[in-house]
């Protein structure tokens, strides 16, 4: 029989937390805004009211390319509270990157951060779907994207010059209702748009607040970007289920880590990729024990710093798997091991976890390394596919089981372990880079004839990779480095810039036209790669 899912809905979360807390402190900004929980909810209902008068509905999407703002959440809000869907975008995408993402989401509404504005340089956006677009803290641009030429345009303040349309417009969502599209990086395609009902989303609030046993006492430093399900799900909708405070910035920043958890008395934490090895490898301070958190969530870790990492900052480290698509489906306890890649024990009252023979799906013994396989056992608490995708969701979903395309086993006692990733995705810096979107990029220069992108893995990168690109150059064209290099920046996200260039005179394939990309991830940095950092070439951040 299944549980009772009825109030799993981010609307009702909203409305109950407001008439429990009130006028308490919710969440504070870096940039000093602050919401209280009957704050936020009324701010929330308002800006639904005028979203309304722009034509958003059940069902529209509402595009956000916002950074860590006080905007994006009462907007995303305010989206549900119309029976819409929130369409978060990475902050860093840019050009190609971002024209599939527009096209794909069909958008009603476009929320833009205006000093993000030009991001939309050279994408088209004459689909016909987008009324409106808002500028987010700065007003309307003096050179505004061609893709908005011939849409209505506002800053954020002009929403409330819009008529209020009456309350009756506003909906009270079902756990199965999709409240998200949450795009995840594609490996031999277009990144996939993430279907996500209500339920799944509360679910990934509700594992994080069990798992890390929050409370009203907690206060939860979040340094990750909202787009991301981490830093959303899990730590600002685990913490708004456990009436937890909350204190956001714009980015991590290893420099400053400490400062920022000390000043807000921060308590619980997360860290992704190689942030948790770029705070242990910050030079030590006698202050590093003087903070008041008991836990960070820190994945992956390694066995050289992870306990001195406790030790250092007086915490515990929990780990856990998930993605965007399954939810979290293991955390760690008190009473797992510290070990690398263990995520713990899964949360067997929601999902099942199977280790997979990687051709077959058949289940493996314990400590065999295999594909991990995941299924829910509750209605809505799982993606509900990829949005006009269904090839790509009848393809994860084969066997009736979701492939994960990562490596892994289950030891004697039940435990999850992490060991690598089966796909073709490049993790940089705690990103998902899609190869096949570098490539697509840099094939689209006109001194390139054919281009690989790859991940390898180099000393000091955490166990994570660094781009590189061989590239075949087109008949009688030739391009410096440097120059290509400045062009990537130009049309990619900054994290997804090669560091390593190699010229080839072809791109071995396989029978069926596939890169073979194994060879050149084993092959890593020849004598003929070039590395970006000999010549000290830095990538602007925006």
């Amino acid at each position: 029989m299944t549980m009772d899912k009825s109030g799993w809905t981010l609307v009702d979360l909203i409305r109950r937390q407001a008439a429990r807390h009130g006028e308490r402190e919710f969440i504070s900004f870096e940039q000093g805004d602050r919401l209280t929980f009957a704050g936020f909810d009324r701010d929330s209902d308002d800006v639904a009211l005028r979203l309304a008068s722009l034509g958003v509905g059940p069902g529209d999407r509402i595009l956000a390319l916002v950074k860590n703002r006080v905007e994006l959440l009462v907007a995303m809000f305010a989206t549900f509270k119309l029976g819409a869907v929130f369409v978060p975008i990475n902050t860093e995408l840019k050009g190609a990157f971002l024209q599939h993402q527009l096209r794909n989401a069909e958008p009603t509404v476009v929320l833009v951060d205006t000093v993000l504005a030009d991001a939309f340089q050279g994408v088209d956006a004459a689909n016909g779907h987008i009324k409106a677009v808002v500028f987010i803290a700065g007003g309307i641009p003096d050179a505004v994207p061609a893709a908005f030429a011939d849409v209505r345009r506002l800053a954020y303040e002009d929403l409330a010059d819009l008529p209020a349309q009456e309350r009756e417009v506003l909906v009270a969502p079902k756990p199965e209702d999709i409240a998200f599209i949450m795009y995840t990086s594609g490996t031999t395609g277009p990144s996939k748009g993430v279907l996500m009902p209500h339920a799944h989303c509360y679910l990934f609030g509700l594992g994080t607040s069990r798992a890390l046993a929050l409370t009203e006492d907690d206060r939860y430093y979040i340094c990750m970007p909202l787009f991301h399900a981490n830093g959303l799900l899990m730590q600002l909708f685990g913490s708004f289920i456990a009436g937890s405070w909350i204190y956001v910035v714009e980015r991590f920043s290893p420099n400053r880590w400490l400062d920022d958890v000390r000043a807000s008395g921060a308590t619980v934490t997360n860290a992704l990729g190689v942030m948790p090895e770029f705070i242990y490898r910050h030079p030590a301070s006698p202050l590093d024990g003087d903070n008041q958190l008991r836990l960070i969530m820190a994945a992956p870790v390694a066995e050289e710093w992870a306990a001195d990492f406790e030790r250092r900052f007086g915490l515990e480290i929990r780990q856990g798997f998930g993605m965007t698509e399954c939810n979290i489906s293991a955390y760690t306890g008190p009473d797992d091991p510290l070990e690398v890649g263990c995520a713990g024990r899964v949360l067997d009252e929601f999902f099942e976890v199977r280790i997979g023979h990687i051709d077959t799906d058949e289940p493996l013994a314990a400590n065999e390394i295999g594909e991990i396989l995941v299924r829910p056992k509750e209605p809505s608490c799982f993606m509900a596919g990829y949005f006009k995708m269904p090839e790509k969701t009848v393809e994860a979903w084969r066997n009736l089981w979701f492939h994960t395309g990562d490596a892994g086993r289950m030891d004697t006692d039940g435990r999850l372990y992490f060991v690598d990733r089966l796909k073709d995705c490049i993790r940089r810096r705690g990103e998902n880079i899609s190869s096949f979107e570098v490539e697509q990029v840099l094939n689209n220069h006109p001194a390139i004839a054919e281009s690989a992108v790859v991940g390898i893995k180099v000393e000091g990168a955490g166990g994570e990779e660094e781009v590189k690109a061989l590239v075949l150059p087109a008949p009688g064209q030739k391009i410096e480095n440097v120059a290509l290099l400045d062009y990537c920046a130009e049309h990619m996200p900054r994290f997804a810039v090669p560091r390593y260039l190699e010229w080839v005179n072809g791109v071995a394939k396989t029978a069926t036209g596939k890169i073979q990309k194994q060879e050149l991830r084993d092959a890593g940095v020849t004598d003929a790669t070039w590395d970006r950092e000999s010549v000290g070439y830095k990538v602007a951040r925006r």
